[in-house]
């Protein structure tokens, strides 16, 4: 901090403890004050929001990886005896289809090609993308087998191998979501400490202001020796009066319009995380509910007759019953 920007924040700060005091009085705006409000509520729910979105894959994956594990515990548990009956066998399959299934369904609705895939479709001979090229990718997207393409025709020499290793589709997962939801979310809260500052030095101008405003009636009650002193010092509070109100209407102005934009901004990465959970609590129902065919169709009668209660209770006496399972 230089020493002029230094005396500045000394001079702001005893203006400060004089409003306090009474010493000063303190400009107010209402209209002001009440769309800084609405615009931190705004700030505050956009960032939380940022860090949930930031989050949610990762939960997701975390969520996937517990069902496996689940599965492949319950299927050694109930060894033979569910492999005769199929509902552990089942159970596991299902699960892991849906862990391979996760990364299509989360990317399912918004299936492209990525920017850096497109090098692989240029034809530097016509010097245009290939258009067949493009779909062979986006098929190998869609998980329909890895391929390799060949530009040409007939006995053509020229051989483009590409082979995309997408990790499982994983990475484009990642840039599905990060260019739909995450960079969205992101970049609208880049704004924000720009409009901070102006804030601050918002701020700062009124604290100014106030400060010089306080030296005109101080002057006006009580003139000083130099008659020169108070037109010098009512002149500098003009100024001081400029500098805030130009900075207090843009503000003024503009927060509501950054408000009102909220929701025609981020609509469109609202809608694409609905569709990724959309896509993937359909593709979980429909794995869960090839399961049910293996289950006893009487089980929700029993359950909701108290029998299955019951028949719970029972096996626990038997168990009891066994020498070693002590006083358990």
């Amino acid at each position: 901090m230089s020493w002029s920007g230094f005396k500045k924040a000394a001079s702001r700060a005893g203006t400060q403890v004089m409003m306090k005091t009474g010493q000063v009085e303190k400009t107010s705006d209402r209209e002001y004050e009440v769309e800084e409000r609405r615009y931190r509520t705004l700030e505050s729910a956009s960032l939380r929001l940022q860090k949930e979105a930031k989050g949610y894959l990762d939960s997701l994956r975390a969520m996937t990886a517990s069902q496996m594990r689940i599965a492949e515990t319950i299927d050694a548990f109930y060894g033979e005896a569910g492999a005769k009956d199929g509902v552990s066998r089942s159970y596991k399959q299902a699960v892991e289809d849906l862990d391979a299934e996760t990364v299509k369904a989360l990317d399912g609705p918004y299936r492209c090609v990525p920017v850096q895939l497109y090098q692989c479709a240029f034809d530097e001979d016509k010097g245009v993308l290939d258009q067949a090229t493009i779909d062979e990718i986006e098929a190998e997207m869609n998980g329909k087998g890895r391929k390799h393409w060949e530009k040409g025709s007939g006995n053509a020499t020229g051989v483009a191998a590409v082979s995309l290793d997408l990790d499982g589709a994983i990475k484009l997962m990642d840039y599905v979501y990060r260019t739909t939801v995450l960079e969205p979310i992101s970049r609208f809260c880049a704004y924000f400490p720009d409009i901070n500052e102006c804030i601050k030095k918002r701020n700062h101008k009124l604290l100014d202001y106030d400060s010089v405003r306080a030296r005109v009636r101080k002057l006006t009650e009580k003139p000083d020796k130099d008659p020169s002193k108070l037109p010098r010092t009512e002149k500098e509070a003009e100024m001081a009066k400029a500098a805030y109100d130009q900075l207090n209407e843009q503000l003024t102005s503009e927060l509501p319009q950054l408000i009102d934009l909220r929701v025609p901004y981020l609509d469109p990465s609202f809608e694409a995380l609905v569709k990724i959970q959309l896509r993937f609590c359909a593709e979980a129902y429909s794995r869960m509910a090839q399961v049910q065919q293996y289950m006893d169709a009487s089980t929700r009668d029993q359950y909701a007759s108290g029998e299955l209660d019951a028949r719970v209770e029972e096996a626990l006496g038997q168990i009891r019953e066994l020498s070693i399972a002590g006083t358990v």
